[in-house]
């Protein structure tokens, strides 16, 4: 029987941060120059760090190197909650696509600590 291995899509805060991510593009992409060229790019750079993180972390070899990476993808949520609260405030977004973009934030905090949890209990080193 062959042995399976885990894949960067197999993990779930990646897949969703990765997915809310190009939401966010989507989105802004639209926007007016002034927006975009200040709120915008932040936000963008701040939620691609999200599943760039999670998946430079998956490709780490040790353990502590893996975490570390998955703490920055945290940090960077915990920064992108703070742009998405600037874009409703400025009327940027709607209230519907506010509370699409900030319940999947509201999620991914769980998941990320789960994947650090899941790496620091299983991985020896």
């Amino acid at each position: 029987m062959a042995k399976k291995y885990l894949t960067l899509n197999d993990v779930e805060a990646y897949k969703k941060a990765f997915q809310l991510s190009n939401d966010v593009w989507e989105l802004v992409a639209h926007w007016d120059y002034f927006a975009k060229d200040t709120v915008g790019k932040q936000f963008v750079r701040a939620i691609d760090s999200i599943s760039a993180n999670i998946a430079e972390g998956f490709g780490r070899y040790h353990k502590k190197d893996k975490i570390k990476f998955y703490l920055y993808a945290r940090g960077s949520l915990y920064e992108c909650l703070d742009w998405c609260e600037k874009a409703k405030v400025r009327k940027l977004v709607t209230q519907q696509q506010y509370a699409h973009i900030y319940t999947q934030l509201k999620d991914l905090p769980y998941l990320i600590n789960s994947l650090i949890k899941y790496t620091n209990d299983k991985l020896d080193r």
